[in-house]
């Protein structure tokens, strides 16, 4: 009986130490990729530029669905953010690092693998919140957007519950595609989807064989949800949009499983 108190002592502070490792490796990911510049200007501003071009300035002024459009958008180039952070962030790099040979050293290190992938899920998820947070604030501040605090922390929450769909997308991406080729058709993937899903222009403006092709893509079940944060008319329920991410997610769980178990036989 006296053992049971030291065992739980012993459990208690490996669980800290694995998560300080986790806590680390995630620091460490988001400070490599903020000081790439290439990445961070890129990844940040091209929501931010589209955001400023077609919401604040060619549009002021101008309402859809009772909103203005500066508030009306921000919902769009939220969710462009959060996809190019996780999509970038997550597939480029581990690609660019499977083929450099990184992800072998780190599998022989004593490091949890867990450790490495969700470093690099939590690096996503922070530019993701900034990039949320940037857009907010020109909203806000060059828009007169009304953002309450109750949808500004909704926005965030949802940016980062956001962030996993895209970053098993890019995780299988970086898995089955070799990294010269990697770049290219992650743009590919990525612009389409976004005017597909309706980030860029209301999904109603689409025409009628686009709008039933959206209801595929993860892009426009995000986007309905980050409308309905903002106050928005959504199109369909949340419970069937969460339902979409939700089967978007495991899918692309089960692509980078067979694409990682074919690396393994092939190592």
């Amino acid at each position: 009986m006296s053992t049971l108190p030291l065992v739980a002592v012993v459990h208690a502070g490996t669980r800290h130490r694995t998560l300080r490792l986790f806590l680390r490796e995630a620091r460490y990911e988001f400070l490599r990729l903020f000081r790439t510049r290439s990445f961070a200007l890129s990844v940040i501003g091209f929501p931010v530029v589209f955001y400023i071009f077609f919401g604040l300035v060619m549009n002021r002024g101008e309402q859809i669905a009772n909103l203005s459009v500066a508030k009306y958008m921000l919902a769009g180039y939220a969710v462009m953010g959060i996809v190019a952070a996780a999509l970038f962030g997550v597939g480029i790099n581990l690609a660019s690092e499977l083929a450099a040979g990184w992800l072998d050293l780190k599998r022989s290190s004593p490091m949890p693998p867990a450790a490495y992938l969700l470093a690099k899920c939590g690096s996503a998820a922070v530019f993701g919140i900034l990039i949320v947070s940037l857009l907010a604030g020109l909203g806000i501040i060059v828009g007169h957007v009304p953002l309450s605090l109750s949808e500004g922390a909704r926005m965030v929450a949802l940016s980062i519950v956001g962030v996993i769909p895209f970053a098993c997308m890019g995780m299988a991406l970086a898995l089955f595609v070799p990294f010269s080729a990697a770049p290219g058709i992650a743009n590919m993937i990525y612009l389409p989807m976004s005017f597909c899903g309706g980030l860029w222009i209301p999904i109603t403006m689409l025409p009628q064989l686009l709008q039933k092709f959206a209801l595929l893509l993860p892009t426009y079940h995000l986007a309905q949800l980050m409308l309905g944060v903002l106050g928005a008319p959504s199109i369909g329920s949340s419970a069937s949009h969460w339902c979409g991410l939700l089967g978007f997610t495991l899918l692309m769980l089960g692509v980078a499983s067979l694409a990682y178990r074919r690396l393994e036989q092939n190592s």
